[in-house]
């Protein structure tokens, strides 16, 4: 059976560290409720020491959520750990999460006080016994004590040896490797695990964590390395947030793990249908909106836009999708239409749409498509169903529009120019106006030689942006007869023209045979 690995989430604590970011109670409680939906095995509620606003939010935090152990963080400084103890004195399932820096750089570099010792040495001998009394000091107020030895991704590893076996025997019962800088790199971060596992002679009292930053792009790949070599709980954030380049994305780190199952051999209790609602739940109230290309949880995560893709896609779902959009908590994959999209994509769409067209019928939808979406970045179903208004006419069309040129601005007098294809004649015509829509429509009436009265104009945006199609809708009236034409375009102008040729040709339609 594959070993469980545990997930420690700290979105509430290293996440609202990312700069610029600030979680009050009522919102911390609010993302713990999601994170114990989600099942995450360890919520890191916040620093008590920090502020009187986090240790409420702590005490809240431990108070309300059942299900998750919540653990609150403190430095290896008695008044740190006192406050870790009230915070979480009504806590179900309380950890203490207590420890200090491994590295000679984080040793020389914050404890340079000489109370710490005059030289590197000395320095090292009284980290040591500040990581014991911390460990020991926190048991007194939890059984579940976690060390960090931090940047131990850059500590020299005998001392790190000799740290994690001294904070065992205090009492700790998990002890998390941070790579506080994201520093290294997988084959050394999975190597200096593994000489962990392998070299501390009573590593087997306690959980190997890892605690992996993102500064080199290599969070997730080192978090999993970790896993690989011997580490049964993984720390991270949600959507990767945190300081400076963020955390490793719990999200990616546990879809790895259990799409890759066959390779990793382990497995979570994470519910990943919850992954989606809580990664925008956490975008929000961070006010950290996610990338659209962002792994698992990005918006084009399971978007599928070059025709290549989409062919392929459409035919056998696998072919380019190595994950269920619903095991994530999207809805469905989704088929962006773009000038790249190709044929097999826009007719699937349409179809769900409810369209069934004739090849021919496809064909010229295509074109005019492929018109829009040079213009667009994406292409939308309203305005598909605007193209097909537009495009696949239920009469024939007397009057094709070829070509429209305006000349229009403050101080020039709008002017219109038209080629339209009347029968088998090209025929063209200009004309002035009070506007470049009016002068369009003089235009097209003086080559069509047409009596009909423009009775009711009207505009909307298809879709919303600069980049919007524009429906114009108008109602001509030529004795008894009244019909309505339609005209869709990005630009509103043409969109004008064609709703005017449109209501013409329905106009021609109406006419008795032979009359023209």
């Amino acid at each position: 059976m594959a070993e469980k690995v545990a997930v420690f989430d700290t979105t509430l604590r290293d996440g609202e560290q990312a700069a610029g970011t600030r979680l009050g109670s009522r919102e911390k409680l609010m993302i713990a409720r999601q994170l114990a939906q989600l099942r995450v095995d360890i919520i890191e509620a916040g620093y008590p020491a920090s502020s009187p606003e986090d240790f409420a939010a702590v005490q809240l935090v431990s108070q309300e959520i059942q299900g998750p152990a919540i653990c609150a963080l403190s430095r290896a400084v008695a008044s740190d750990i006192e406050a870790c103890g009230k915070a979480l004195a009504k806590a179900r399932r309380p950890r203490i999460h207590t420890g200090i820096g491994s590295s000679d750089i984080h040793i020389m570099g914050k404890f340079r006080d000489e109370r710490y010792g005059r030289t590197l040495g000395e320095k090292k001998v009284k980290i040591l016994q500040m990581a014991v009394e911390a460990v020991r000091l926190a048991r007194q107020h939890a059984e579940d004590v976690q060390f960090y030895a931090e940047d131990a991704g850059r500590a020299d590893p005998a001392y790190l040896r000799e740290m994690i076996e001294a904070a065992i025997d205090a009492g700790a019962t998990v002890v998390n490797i941070p790579d506080t800088t994201g520093y290294t790199v997988p084959e050394q971060w999975g190597c200096l695990i593994r000489m962990l596992r392998e070299k501390v002679p009573n590593i087997g009292r306690a959980t190997i964590s890892v605690h992996c930053h993102d500064d080199l792009g290599l969070a997730v790949a080192n978090t999993l390395t970790g896993v690989m070599n011997g580490a049964r709980q993984v720390e991270g954030t949600i959507n990767g947030i945190g300081e400076r380049a963020g955390n490793a994305a719990l999200e990616e780190v546990v879809m790895a793990m259990q799409t890759r199952g066959d390779y990793f051999g382990v497995h979570t209790d994470i519910e990943a249908g919850e992954l989606f609602r809580t990664s925008r739940l956490v975008a929000d109230l961070l006010g950290i909106h996610v990338p659209p290309n962002k792994a698992v949880v990005g918006a084009n995560a399971f978007s599928h836009s070059s025709g290549i893709h989409v062919d392929g896609f459409l035919k056998d779902r696998e072919t380019y999708e190595i994950m269920r959009p619903e095991d994530v908590g999207i809805e469905q994959s989704r088929v962006v239409l773009t000038a790249r999209t190709g044929r097999h994509g826009l007719r699937d769409r349409l179809k769900k749409l409810g369209y069934a067209l004739t090849q021919d019928e496809l064909n010229q939808a295509y074109e005019r498509f492929l018109t829009v979406a040079d213009k667009k970045q994406e292409v939308f179903d309203e305005d598909l169903l605007a193209i097909l208004r537009d495009e696949i006419h239920p009469v024939p069309e007397l009057y094709q529009l070829e070509y429209l040129h305006i000349y229009s601005g403050t101080s020039a007098i709008p002017t219109a120019t038209v080629r339209l294809r009347v029968k088998e004649a090209t025929l063209e015509g200009a004309a002035i106006g009070d506007g470049p829509v009016d002068a369009a429509c003089k235009a097209i009436s003086a080559v069509t030689q047409t009596s009909a009265k423009l009775a009711r104009y009207e505009i909307r945006a298809v879709t919303a942006g600069t980049e919007a199609m524009g429906e114009v809708t108008v109602r001509l009236e030529e004795g008894e007869r009244k019909v309505l034409g339609r005209g869709v375009s990005t630009d509103v102008i043409e969109a004008s023209a064609r709703a005017y040729i449109d209501g013409l040709n329905k106009l021609a339609a109406l006419l008795p045979a032979g009359e023209s």
